[in-house]
């Protein structure tokens, strides 16, 4: 009984899937979302919004709204694998991103989303991909209940710069590169040696023919991992690009 979810609440729901042999693949005894948010596979995204509290229903997905083509490896699903969902909703309540959190809620939400982003990237769903590292960091960033301990703090940290790599690997993917620069460049705001934001930001640079730029930022990539043939290859493209041409 009870009202169905609305656009933007959070929902608590149990869910079983299982193969069509049977298997059970997936188990979660209080998986919570925000339907639209594409944090789940889209028979739960679909399904759930129909549902009442309280109530248990059944969905038999084909691939393309469980974990599509290529499957998973976690949950350890096939290829082209229709699902069977036992769904129990426990409780619908407003969305929690407006509302202060605590770090371990912020930190959940935050690796939900962005892991459901790697999910889409897998797929070749960029934008999708794209849509939930937003999300993540939206979470990351919310408003706090509570000051973060010191840990917390740090892995927040860890969490927003994997998320705006992630991001900048997206954009590019989407042939934004004035958006995917701007990603490392905030990442690199939060953590100013992160190797990867780092390589990306030298490349980008490089393409854009700011090559004093990039040289720097390779050369300090490079610094960080000295073993790297990528930093070692784009710094000897560089070289080349600006050494003069030999006279005959």
């Amino acid at each position: 009984g009870g009202p169905r979810p609305l656009p933007g609440q959070e929902v608590s729901v149990k869910v079983l899937g299982a193969l069509e042999d049977g298997g059970l693949v997936e188990r979660d005894p209080r998986l919570i979302f925000v339907p639209g948010h594409g944090d789940v596979v889209e028979a739960l995204e679909l399904g759930v919004p129909t549902m009442q509290p309280g109530e248990v229903s059944f969905f038999l997905a084909a691939f393309p709204y469980a974990y599509g083509r290529t499957g998973s490896r976690e949950p350890d699903v096939p290829p082209e694998a229709p699902l069977l969902f036992e769904v129990t909703l426990l409780e619908v309540r407003d969305g929690p991103d407006p509302q202060p959190l605590p770090p371990a809620v912020r930190l959940r939400l935050g690796s939900q989303r962005r892991e459901r982003g790697n999910f889409h990237f897998a797929r070749g769903d960029f934008a999708a991909a794209l849509r939930s590292y937003r999300l993540s960091l939206r979470a990351l960033d919310g408003p706090a209940a509570a000051p973060p301990g010191p840990e917390e703090e740090e892995e927040l940290r860890e969490q927003r710069v994997k998320c705006l790599n992630n991001c900048a690997a997206a954009e590019l993917k989407l042939g934004r590169a004035e958006e995917a620069l701007a990603a490392c460049e905030a990442a690199l705001r939060i953590c100013p040696d992160n190797g990867r934001a780092l390589l990306r930001r030298g490349q980008l640079l490089a393409e854009q023919g700011r090559d004093a730029e990039a040289a720097l930022v390779l050369k300090r990539a490079l610094e960080l991992d000295p073993a790297s043939k990528v930093i070692h290859t784009e710094l000897s493209r560089l070289a080349k690009r600006q050494s003069p041409p030999s006279s005959t």
